[in-house]
């Protein structure tokens, strides 16, 4: 189901939850609503669909790629850029990192982890960054 963009800055500030498998029907409608805001939207994470969940989707260099619970475990390569969102009005400076090292659990909640660089890299850390209350 496609869901509304939430742009609630208090709802959005919030960190969130941990992702669990009853939780997949949010990461279904995430997909869905990341695929009809393509033109414009390259990651989604759940807060940005009013779901205080620890749930992102994105573009991984042309297919969507699901993450629950994904936390960064390390970084290289620090660099500053701008950056917008669907949730904010504007553009924002932030510092992100040229490579970065996922920990996630897929759809089937086995744990994955995977190096990421550029463009790639610094869309899943927007998305993090939601996760953990970060207004960009």
């Amino acid at each position: 189901m496609i869901r509304d963009i939430c742009k609630d800055e208090a709802f959005l500030a919030q960190k969130a939850e941990p992702a669990a498998p009853e939780d997949l029907p949010i990461a279904a409608d995430l997909l869905e609503t990341l695929e009809h805001h393509k033109e414009g939207c390259v990651g989604m994470a759940a807060n940005m669909i009013g779901v205080n969940k620890r749930i992102i989707a994105f573009d991984n260099e042309g297919e969507y790629m699901v993450m629950l619970n994904p936390e960064i475990v390390k970084r290289a390569g620090p660099y500053s850029t701008e950056e917008g969102c669907l949730s904010l009005s504007g553009t924002r400076p932030v510092k992100r990192w040229k490579s970065i090292k996922v920990r996630w659990q897929n759809e089937n909640f086995q744990e994955r982890l995977k190096t990421f660089t550029g463009w790639t890299a610094q869309i899943i850390q927007h998305e993090i960054d939601h996760c953990e209350g970060i207004l960009i």
